[in-house]
C-alpha cells in the first residue's frame, strides 16, 4: 500500500498539469450536467415491508386517478373575536376564497367547509382542505403564489388565515452559517501552517471535491429520485472529511521537508505514509455509510450512498492533486518549523531540517502540548481513563429518554404560517385533527364488503383515544373502503402510537371473522412504522459496520485490542453525543443559543445514521493518531514512549482537525430544514466527544495501561493477514539500503 501511494503521490507531483487538467475537467463536466439537468422532483419516500406503505400501495391500485402522492394544503379561518365563521359576511369570503382556489390547473379538488363539515362546534375556525395532482416539490411557483394570495385576500377581508399541509413545501436552505464554518476552517488551517499558501490547498480540494460530489448528485437527482437534503448532507460530510484527508497530507509533506527530503520525495512519502492512512479512515466512513443500505428506506440508502461518493472523490483528491498542488506551490509551502521566522522567532531557535529531534521524553522544555498531555495521560492513565468515561456517561444520560418521531407542522417554527395553522386546527378541532389516520379496508376476499367495511367502523369507534370516524368510502369497484380516524392525542404522542397497534389488533380479529383485511396508513402511522424500522435496524447495522470496520482495523493496527478499544470508544462518543441532542432538541436546553424554535421527538433516522456517519468519523482520527504510535513502535520506541511520540507528531493535526470538521458541521446548524440542523449539531459535538474525550485522552490512557499487549496478535492470524504496510515500513527499508534519485526514479516507473 504505501509503496504503490508513494509511486502515486511522486507521479502527481511530477505530472500535476495533467492531474490538475483532469480534476479541472471533471468538476466542469459535473457542473454542465448539473446546469442542464431536469430540476429534481420530489423524493419518493417509500418503506418497503411496513403496513403504512402496503396500504399506500393499495390505495393507488384500487383508487387509481386519485393522486394519493400529490401535494395537500388546509387553509385554516378564524373569525374575529365575537364573531363566527357561519356570519354571512364571513361565509361569503370563505365560499370567494374556494372559488378562487378551485381556478388552478394543478388543483384536483377543494372541499368547502360549509358543505364538508369543516366548521369547529364553537363556529370560530373553519379550513378547506385543498387536493393537487402533482407533489409538493413539483408544485409550480405560480400555484403556490396563487395559494398564498388567496390566503392573504381573506385576511384582508378581516378574517384570520392560515395555511398548513406540504403545497407550501420549499427546498432548506443552509444559512449564512455555513460560510461563517468554512472561515473558521481557513483560520485554524492559517494557524496549524502558517503560510496562506500551505492553508489554502486544503480548502481548495475539499471544494472542488464536494463541487464534483454534489454537481454530481444535482445532475442525478431527477433520475435517481434524489432529496433535496442528499446534496446537502453529502457536502456537509465532503468538506469535513476533504479538509481533513487534505490536512494530513500537507501536514506530513512539512514533516517529511523539515527531515531535509527533496520536494518530489517528501511529496511521495507523505502519500505514502498519510495516504495510506487517509485510504483506510475513508474506507471505514464509505463502509458506514453505505451500510445504511441495510435500514431498507430507499431514501437512506441514497443520502449513504451519495455522501460516501463525496468521500470515495475526497480520497481521491487528497491522494493525486493534493501532490500536485504541493509541486505548484514549490517553495511557498515550507517545512514544519519554518514559519518560526515569519513569527519573530530568531534563525537560531530552529532546527535544522537534518539536526537530531530533541527527545521529548527526557522532559525537554521545549516540548510541544501534546507531547505533555500524552506524557501526563501516561503517567495518571487509571484517572484519566475513569474521568473520561464517567464523564461522557453523565453526557449520555438525557439519551435513556428518547423519544423518535418525524417533523411535522407541529415542529415548525412558530413564526411559519404551517405552524400556526396547526395550532389552529387543533384549538379548533382537537389535538389528533393534525394526525389523523387512514384506515384502508380491503374486502376482495370477503363475501359481503359492505358488512365488512360497517363492521371495521363499528370497532373502531369502540377503541379508547378515539374521537372520531368517518363513514367507510367505497371505491367505483365496491372492493376497497377508507375510512378516516380522528384520535384524541397530537400526532406524535405515545397514546396516538398505541392507537395504531390497537386498530391493527382489531382488524386481525376482523379478518378472521370477514376475510376483510384492515390496514393503517398516513403520515402518522408512516411515521410510526418508520421509527419501528429503524430500531429494529440499528442492532443489525451496528454489527455489520462495526464488524467490517474492525476486521479492517485489525487489518491496518494488526492487533485484537486496539481494534476493539476503537470500536468500545466510538459507542461511548456516541452515545454522549444523542444524549446532547436530547438534552438541546427534546428537552430544550440551549435551544436558542442553536435556533430551536420547537422542541419536540428526534426524528427517527438521527439514531441510525448519527451511529454510521460519527463511526466513520471517529475511526478516521483512531487512524491518523494510532498509525503514528504504531509506527513508532514497529521502529522500535517502547509503548509509552510510543504513545507520545505519536502524540508529538499527531496530536496538533488531528486537534486542527477535529476543530475544522467541528465548524463544517456546526455551520449547518443555520439550516431552515430541521433534519439538516439536528445532524450538523449532532455531529458537531460528536466529533468534539470523540476527539478530545475519546482519542486524546481514553486511547492514550488504554494504550499506556495495556503495554505490549496492545499489540498482541496471534502468530496465525499475523501469517494470514495481508500486509499492508501503512507505517511505510517498506519505503524506509529502501532508504536504508541507500537508493538513490535514480533509483527512486526507476521505482516511479515501474
Amino acid at each position: 500500500m504505501a509503496t504503490f501511494l508513494y509511486k502515486l503521490g511522486r507521479l502527481a507531483f511530477r505530472r500535476r498539469h495533467f492531474v490538475a487538467l483532469i480534476w479541472v475537467a471533471l468538476l466542469t463536466l459535473a457542473g454542465v450536467g448539473a446546469a442542464s439537468a431536469p430540476p429534481a422532483g420530489n423524493s419518493s419516500f417509500s418503506i418497503p415491508g411496513t403496513e403504512a406503505q402496503k396500504a399506500f400501495d393499495l390505495l393507488e391500485q384500487r383508487f387509481p386517478g386519485a393522486s394519493a402522492d400529490g401535494a395537500t394544503a388546509r387553509v385554516v379561518f378564524k373569525a374575529p373575536s365575537g364573531e363566527k365563521m357561519t356570519d354571512a359576511g364571513n361565509k361569503a369570503t370563505v365560499e370567494k376564497t374556494v372559488d378562487e382556489l378551485s381556478d388552478g390547473s394543478e388543483v384536483a379538488s377543494v372541499a368547502d367547509p360549509y358543505t364538508g363539515n369543516a366548521v369547529s362546534k364553537d363556529g370560530t375556525i373553519a379550513y378547506a382542505s385543498v387536493k393537487y395532482d402533482v407533489s409538493g416539490m413539483e408544485l409550480e411557483e405560480s400555484t403556490k403564489d396563487a395559494l398564498e394570495d388567496a390566503a392573504q385576500q381573506a385576511r384582508d377581508a378581516g378574517l384570520t388565515v392560515e395555511v398548513g399541509g406540504d403545497a407550501l413545501q420549499a427546498v432548506p436552505e443552509t444559512g449564512a452559517t455555513e460560510v461563517i464554518g468554512i472561515a473558521v476552517a481557513a483560520v485554524v488551517l492559517v494557524i496549524t501552517f502558517g503560510s496562506l499558501v500551505a492553508a489554502g490547498l486544503p480548502l481548495l480540494t475539499a471544494l472542488i471535491g464536494v463541487g464534483i460530489g454534489v454537481s454530481s448528485i444535482t445532475a442525478l437527482a431527477s433520475a435517481l429520485e434524489l432529496g433535496s437534503t442528499t446534496s446537502i448532507l453529502a457536502m456537509m460530510i465532503g468538506l469535513a472529511v476533504g479538509i481533513d484527508y487534505a490536512l494530513f497530507i500537507v501536514s506530513r509533506y512539512r514533516a517529511e521537508l523539515a527531515e531535509g527530503r527533496e520536494r518530489e520525495e517528501a511529496a511521495g512519502r507523505a502519500v505514502g505514509t498519510a495516504g495510506s492512512a487517509v485510504v483506510f479512515a475513508g474506507l471505514t466512513v464509505v463502509i458506514a455509510l453505505v451500510g445504511l443500505a441495510v435500514v431498507n428506506i430507499p431514501m437512506l440508502t441514497k443520502m449513504g450512498i451519495a455522501a460516501a461518493g463525496t468521500v470515495a472523490i475526497a480520497v481521491l483528491i487528497a491522494l493525486t492533486m493534493i501532490p500536485a498542488l504541493l509541486g505548484y506551490a514549490g517553495r511557498r509551502v515550507k517545512p514544519a518549523g519554518a514559519k518560526g521566522r515569519r513569527l519573530g522567532r530568531s534563525r537560531k531557535s530552529e532546527p535544522k531540517p537534518d539536526a537530531p529531534k530533541p527527545d521529548q521524553l527526557a522532559g525537554q522544555p521545549k516540548a510541544n502540548l501534546g507531547t505533555r498531555w500524552a506524557s501526563f495521560v501516561v503517567r495518571r492513565p487509571l484517572a484519566v481513563l475513569l474521568l473520561g468515561v464517567i464523564g461522557l456517561g453523565a453526557a449520555a444520560v438525557p439519551a435513556t429518554s428518547l423519544e423518535l418521531g418525524l417533523p411535522d407542522d407541529g415542529s415548525q417554527p412558530t413564526s411559519t404560517t404551517q405552524r400556526r395553522a396547526y395550532d389552529l386546527l387543533s384549538e379548533g378541532f382537537g389535538p389528533g385533527f393534525n394526525g389523523p389516520l387512514m384506515v384502508v379496508v380491503d374486502a376482495k376476499g370477503s363475501d359481503a364488503p359492505k358488512d365488512a367495511f360497517d363492521d371495521v367502523a363499528g370497532e373502531i369507534k369502540g377503541l379508547d383515544g378515539v374521537v372520531a370516524v368517518t363513514p367507510p368510502a367505497p371505491n367505483k369497484g365496491g372492493d376497497t373502503a377508507t375510512i378516516t380516524v380522528i384520535p384524541d392525542s397530537k400526532p406524535s404522542s405515545v397514546q396516538t402510537e398505541d392507537l395504531v397497534h390497537a386498530i391493527r389488533d382489531a382488524g386481525g380479529d376482523i379478518e378472521a371473522k370477514t376475510g376483510a383485511e384492515t390496514l393503517v396508513t398516513g403520515s402518522t402511522a408512516m411515521n410510526i412504522d418508520v421509527s419501528e424500522k429503524l430500531n429494529d435496524a440499528l442492532v443489525p447495522y451496528l454489527v455489520l459496520v462495526v464488524g467490517l470496520a474492525f476486521l479492517l482495523l485489525i487489518v491496518v493496527f494488526r492487533s485484537i485490542l486496539v481494534p476493539l478499544k476503537a470500536a468500545l470508544g466510538f459507542l461511548l462518543s456516541v452515545m454522549a453525543a444523542l444524549g446532547a441532542v436530547v438534552a438541546v432538541f427534546q428537552w430544550g436546553w440551549l435551544s436558542g443559543l442553536m435556533g430551536v424554535e420547537e422542541t419536540g421527538p428526534v426524528m427517527s433516522m438521527m439514531p441510525i445514521f448519527m451511529v454510521g456517519v460519527v463511526f466513520g468519523l471517529a475511526m478516521d482520527y483512531e487512524v491518523f493518531l494510532v498509525t503514528r504510535m504504531r509506527e513508532a513502535y514497529v521502529h522500535g520506541e517502547k509503548p509509552n514512549q510510543a504513545v507520545v511520540t505519536g502524540f508529538k507528531h499527531g496530536a496538533r493535526v488531528v486537534t486542527a482537525a477535529a476543530v475544522i470538521m467541528m465548524a463544517v458541521f456546526a455551520g449547518f446548524i443555520g439550516s431552515s430544514e430541521s433534519m439538516v440542523k439536528m445532524i450538523g449539531f449532532g455531529l458537531a459535538i460528536a466529533v468534539f466527544f470523540d476527539a478530545f474525550v475519546v482519542r486524546m485522552a481514553i486511547v492514550p490512557a488504554v494504550l499506556a495501561l495495556l503495554g505490549k499487549k496492545a499489540w498482541w496478535l496471534p502468530k496465525w492470524l499475523d501469517r494470514a493477514l495481508p500486509n499492508v504496510d501503512v507505517e511505510g515500513e517498506g519505503l524506509r527499508t529502501g532508504d536504508e539500503r541507500g537508493s538513490g534519485p535514480d533509483e527512486d526514479r526507476e521505482l516511479v516507473r515501474a
